[in-house]
């Protein structure tokens, strides 16, 4: 499988708001914006992500649009995020962009986040050489509830 990372171009957004529109990946993320199913909530985001100074890819699988992946934030608590639609989890491309994209962004530290029990996203973090920094809880807006959080950090 080849996975490689590009630009953003707009006909990805439509892409991305379908998987990020996906309740089950949603639950997994748990933290997500309040109504993921808000498409001008959406576009808004984006575009304000767009104009800022983060850094932001396509990941494509084999020439498909699969997720996206970005570095974000000031540069002394910059973190990494990523979505893969969940018909290609469980297939090492969030390993692998995650990967390219810590390549194309030699900056640090960087940060990141997961829910303690989604142990995919934990597994692909590790991999990537992040290490547990320590322990959170917040509400997540896609569990309706406080969850358990885990702080990562890439030194």
């Amino acid at each position: 499988m080849d996975v490689v990372l590009r630009e953003v171009e707009d006909s990805d957004l439509p892409v991305f708001f379908r998987h990020m529109s996906d309740p089950e990946s949603n639950r997994m993320a748990a933290f997500t914006s309040e109504d993921p199913t808000d498409r001008a909530a959406f576009d808004a985001h984006w575009s304000r992500i767009r104009a800022s100074d983060a850094v932001i890819r396509t990941v494509l699988a084999d020439g498909e649009v699969v997720g996206h992946t970005a570095v974000y934030g000031p540069p002394e608590e910059r973190e990494v995020t990523y979505v893969i639609d969940r018909a290609h989890w469980g297939r090492g491309i969030a390993t692998l962009a995650l990967r390219a994209l810590l390549e194309a962004v030699p900056a640090r530290p960087l940060h990141a986040r997961a829910a303690a029990d989604n142990a995919a996203s934990l597994r692909v973090l590790l991999k990537c050489g992040f290490a547990v920094t320590g322990h959170d809880r917040g509400f997540a807006n896609a569990r309706g509830e406080d969850t358990d959080e885990v702080v990562l950090t890439l030194a």
